[in-house]
């Protein structure tokens, strides 16, 4: 069993109920019908707020940070965040965050206890394996950590060649003492100073890759020839092979976790799903790996930049063929990739109906990209399936302040309130905000200096585009404002049903 987080209901009506979480997940707590756990609309729960806080979990790591509610949230009887008494215009400010751990008791509203427990199985430090509770004693060793039947076999016949990291506190790529971090034994971690320097990282694994290092066999050859870019996710390098002149953009993401054994086999398998994409205007994946605390991947180079990059050498806005015409073949990219037949993907309805694609989960201009400069344009979606890899990981650690799955000023009010909540309806929605984008140069909800993003995204709705810049066409500007609308759903439900709207008025 993974590591799981449970939360328990001390009082009230909803007394004994539990809410466990195995996965990397977040969403909100409170009255409201989009809210997981949710308590009811009565007298008894009247002190818990529509939108209460916001729980961030990476099993065994869990934080909360309150919303702005009215009665405020508590944890061991401290007061962690409540909505300012003169009622702060333009919604709450962002509060911190607040690292729960076993045994803590939440409080919301002052009144309804929720217990917080956290269980972490032991796992082998050199292949991941669970150590079942029942040979824990058997099975630990004199340093530190655990080592499975199988392994310490080959340990006693002499043919463990895998190094065993016992205590996971050392820099996987300097040796520096560094705190235990969550990622279970036989964790690989980057600490703080050379997670600084990531040029010096990749630059480290090429050289590991000349020498035969197997993990690294997919960047062989390469060298960096400058940065293109970095992001919540990671950093990216345009590389090119050193014998065939070929280039790639080579990302490097730095996990906010300890990499262990079976997050590193569950990141692969799960950007094994994308590597399948193929289609004009999806970025192709060409290959992946894991190495040294740190995961890479080699993409299509698209020399053109990002379409954000575009906005900006513009002066911040594009014109409305401009625009239309690259969020056009955006949702081409979408409509392939939320109907493709993927290796790893369940049947959506059972044998015989279609294949449930894959949804992109952060699609904002930053990842969409030009793939040249000379003939037509051709527009080309990065970073599918990204988002979802590596938070299913468990690799994205728990942030709030940053990206979770997502960007909140390009993220509809359903995706913000459930991670789990992954239709193709929020990329339909994430692209028409990003058409908003362009032509305006503002998200299309007013993110005030100092407000809580996560509570503007529940609590607001769209700022109308005309709004923004009254010479948008008419018939533009209602197709714009209507696929933006997420209350009670998001209007349009497929990239299909946008694309024909959006092409009866362009």
């Amino acid at each position: 069993m993974p590591a799981k987080v449970i939360l328990t209901v001390l009082e009230g009506q909803l007394a004994g109920h539990q809410f466990a979480f195995t996965e990397r997940t977040a969403c909100i707590v409170g009255r409201a019908e989009d809210c997981h756990p949710r308590f009811p609309m009565d007298r008894e729960h009247q002190t818990i707020s529509r939108h209460h806080c916001r729980l961030d979990v990476n099993p065994p790591a869990v934080r909360v940070r309150d919303l702005g509610s009215r009665n405020g949230t508590l944890v061991n009887g401290e007061k962690i965040g409540q909505r300012p008494k003169d009622g702060a215009a333009g919604g709450p400010p962002e509060l911190p965050e607040r690292e729960l751990k076993d045994g803590e008791e939440i409080r919301l509203g002052q009144r309804i206890p929720i217990r917080v427990s956290i269980t972490v199985p032991a796992t082998c430090a050199a292949c991941g394996a669970e150590i079942p509770d029942e040979e824990r004693a058997a099975r630990q060793l004199a340093g530190g950590g655990y080592r499975c039947a199988a392994c310490q076999q080959q340990a006693d016949a002499g043919q463990m060649t895998q190094p065993v990291a016992l205590t996971g506190r050392a820099c996987a790529r300097c040796g520096r003492d560094l705190e235990r971090r969550a990622g279970g034994d036989g964790a690989e971690h980057v600490c703080a100073v050379c997670r600084g320097d990531p040029r010096a990282i990749v630059e480290s694994l090429l050289q590991l890759a000349r020498s035969g290092d197997r993990e690294l066999c997919a960047i062989d050859g390469y060298r960096v020839e400058k940065e293109l870019g970095r992001g919540g996710m990671g950093v990216v390098y345009l590389a090119r092979h050193e014998r065939t002149g070929e280039t790639v953009a080579l990302k490097l993401m730095l996990p906010d976790v300890a990499l262990n054994p079976r997050s590193k086999k569950r990141f692969l398998r799960e950007i094994e799903t994308t590597r399948a994409l193929d289609h004009p205007n999806v970025v192709r994946l060409r290959d992946a790996g894991c190495s040294g605390g740190v995961c890479f991947l080699t993409l299509e180079y698209c020399a053109g930049g990002s379409v954000e990059g575009l906005r900006r050498r513009r002066g911040g806005t594009l014109s409305v063929a401009e625009a239309g015409e690259i969020i056009l073949q955006v949702l081409r990219a979408l409509e392939y990739a939320h109907a493709a037949e993927l290796p790893g993907l369940p049947v959506a309805g059972g044998r015989g109906a279609a294949p449930r694609g894959l949804v992109h989960r952060d699609l904002k201009p930053h990842n969409i990209f030009l793939a040249g400069d000379g003939g037509p344009r051709q527009v080309k979606v990065g970073d599918f399936g990204l988002a979802k890899a590596f938070d299913l990981a468990g690799l994205s650690g728990i942030t709030m302040a940053g990206t979770l799955s997502g960007t909140p000023l390009f993220m509809s009010r359903q995706q913000a309130s459930d991670f789990q909540f992954a239709e193709p309806a929020v990329d339909v929605w994430a692209a028409a905000a990003s058409l908003y984008h362009l032509l305006t140069g503002s998200p299309p909800r007013r993110f005030g200096k100092g407000k809580d993003p996560w509570w503007v995204v529940l609590e607001t709705a769209p700022v109308p585009i005309r709004r923004r810049d009254p010479a948008i066409p008419k018939r533009l500007a209602e197709v714009i404002d209507e696929a933006l609308r997420d209350e009670p759903h998001i209007t349009f439900a497929t990239a299909a049903e946008l694309s024909q709207a959006l092409e009866a008025v362009l």
